[in-house]
């Protein structure tokens, strides 16, 4: 594990994510995967191979022993994901609206005219952590979680908004809902979403959520 410090911040991010790139395209022997987080990178490790954790640390401070910053980062991929906002899909916007201080109205606008990018995936897999929340829009999660939270829910925790891949237990603030699968393990890419995508909201009514397409331009 290297660790880069504690706390979300996008700056920071960006230079977590560039050093799991570096670290991924190096194909270092006996690391099997390379995982970002906010402030850390684990290298996933072979237990079968021979690997000498001395001569791993000596490589890995090689790699990063020049300067490692945001600037190295490819070109991303831009996916725009369609959401049905409020209602029965976000049935916490109006707590959400009150908290900031707006009417619904504008927390819809402001969280569907922000521009997020992927700091990583967690929690469940395909679970996108987004970077990039309007301020004004954050808010503490749940006091109790819900037992269940619907796929596709778009919610807020803290600074952070992300998307539910699958129904499961959660305590985010749920504002809407979208149609598309984050996670399908029979796809080539199972998860839709990866670190480093950048990633706007369509806003569309109850009846176009069905039909929704996610709309992704490749970098």
């Amino acid at each position: 594990m290297l660790g880069f410090g504690s706390r979300i911040d996008p700056a920071l991010s960006a230079r977590v994510l560039a050093v799991s790139m570096r670290l991924a395209a190096a194909r270092l022997p006996g690391v099997i995967d390379v995982v970002p987080a906010y402030a850390s990178v684990a290298l996933v490790l072979d237990p079968d191979s021979d690997l000498d954790a001395s001569t791993l640390e000596a490589s890995v401070r090689e790699l990063l022993s020049t300067p490692v910053g945001p600037m190295i980062l490819p070109r991303a991929r831009s996916v725009l994901i369609p959401v049905c906002y409020g209602g029965s899909h976000g049935p916490d916007l109006p707590a959400v609206a009150g908290h900031a201080g707006l009417d619904p109205a504008q927390v819809i606008e402001r969280h569907a005219s922000a521009e997020y990018r992927v700091a990583m995936i967690g929690f469940k897999p395909g679970f996108p952590y987004l970077l990039g929340l309007d301020p004004a829009l954050a808010m503490p999660r749940r006091a109790t979680p819900r037992a269940s939270v619907p796929a596709g829910s778009v919610a807020i925790g803290g600074p952070q908004t992300g998307i539910y891949p699958a129904e499961s237990p959660g305590g985010w603030q749920l504002i809407g809902r979208t149609g598309v699968r984050l996670f399908d393990p029979a796809r080539e890419r199972p998860s839709l979403l990866a670190p480093g995508d950048r990633v706007r909201f369509r806003p569309v009514a109850a009846q176009e959520l069905a039909s929704a397409r996610v709309e992704i331009v490749d970098a």
